[in-house]
């Protein structure tokens, strides 16, 4: 098929796309208690949600300390595109920052960015209390403060529904042993990329987690504690955060020119991967059979680590095409010129 049909109807099979990975609409808009009254107690929480922004799109605690954002620090209405307050108890500050501007300043800062494309989580979360045992469902009430820590730190989470079949397969031995084939099987049905799996009980009062984040064959572990449920549901999504951000990141300066070319490619497919792609300004010049190829500037660790969301598996390197054989019996002969093997990332669905 020529090039200039895949780009006619590529948008039209927009809706059916396959891809697990979310980009988050909300990355930008943060949402912060204020604690006190006044003027000051509004500040503080308008550079609460500076500090919280910047984790999200670094995954880095020292990021905001950086001496190079402190002029950013002293005003951060330099990114801020609009701002409001929500009433309480407590009442909260919204704050809406420009992604541009916000952008900008952080590479100019040589700051590492994790962009709005992120793998999407399903959350096996069990709660063990003085009132008994429960699995965290969506729809359900308990689902909220997962959501909202999901959101504050800039994770797509899904919750499964919670019937019998899956209460009888998210037990604590299950969500704390090392092996996840038996969630994995569960999970199938929801279609994430990644397996969060979380033991909370409380304990004298307060409450602590065992979680463990299974990405493809990469997995993360950890334990937080916290005073209340809510707190519990934002420091583990806290920790995932920043386990997942170096695997995403794109630093400063190690971005370049490059060439992908991907096999196996559909009309569906191709609607897919313009949506991964386009944050790298990739163009699309070549169509061969079911073969593109694009070129982009990026980096090639987190490009990989995009396409691996989006379930493409890595090739090898093209091999070198074989020199032409010369006739002895004719060595002035013209030879036809060997073609150059390709000379960028390869993949394929």
């Amino acid at each position: 098929m020529r090039l200039r049909n895949y780009l006619a109807v590529g948008c039209l099979a927009f809706w059916a796309l396959s891809a697990q990975a979310e980009t988050l609409s909300s990355l930008y808009q943060v949402r912060e208690p204020v604690e006190g009254q006044g003027a000051e107690a509004r500040a503080q929480a308008t550079a609460k949600a500076l500090e919280t922004l910047m984790l999200r799109l670094t995954g880095d605690p020292k990021a905001v300390q950086s001496p190079a954002l402190a002029a950013l620090r002293k005003d951060p209405q330099q990114i801020i595109s609009q701002f409001g307050f929500e009433a309480g108890p407590p009442e909260t500050v919204l704050v809406d920052f420009d992604p541009g501007s916000t952008e900008r300043t952080l590479r100019q800062a040589g700051l590492a960015l994790w962009g709005n494309n992120r793998p999407s989580i399903l959350g096996w979360w069990l709660n063990d209390s003085s009132e008994g045992t429960s699995l965290v469902g969506d729809g359900q009430g308990s689902a909220e403060p997962l959501r909202r820590a999901a959101r504050h730190r800039g994770l797509p989470l899904r919750l499964p529904l919670a019937d019998l079949d899956e209460q009888l397969v998210a037990t604590a031995k299950h969500l704390e042993g090392s092996d996840p084939a038996p969630l994995r099987s569960a999970s199938e049905r929801y279609g994430a990329d990644a397996l969060l799996a979380v033991h909370a009980s409380e304990v004298d009062g307060k409450w602590q987690g065992v979680w463990r984040l299974w990405l493809g064959n990469q997995r993360e572990q950890g334990k937080v504690e916290a005073a209340d449920q809510a707190a519990l549901a934002d420091a583990v999504m806290l920790a995932v955060s920043t386990r997942l951000a170096p695997r995403f990141v794109a630093r400063p300066g190690a971005s370049s020119e490059m060439q992908v070319q991907v096999q196996g490619m559909t009309l569906v497919r191709y609607a897919e991967l313009g949506r991964v792609l386009e944050p790298y300004g990739a163009r699309l010049n070549r169509v061969q059979g079911d073969t593109m190829t694009w070129q982009l500037t990026g980096n090639p660790d987190q490009l990989r680590a995009q396409l691996g969301l989006a379930k493409l598996q890595e090739l090898p390197a093209e091999p070198p095409a074989p020199q032409p054989v010369v006739d002895p019996a004719n060595p002035g002969a013209t030879q036809t010129a060997a073609a150059k093997p390709f000379n960028g990332l390869r993949f394929r669905w």
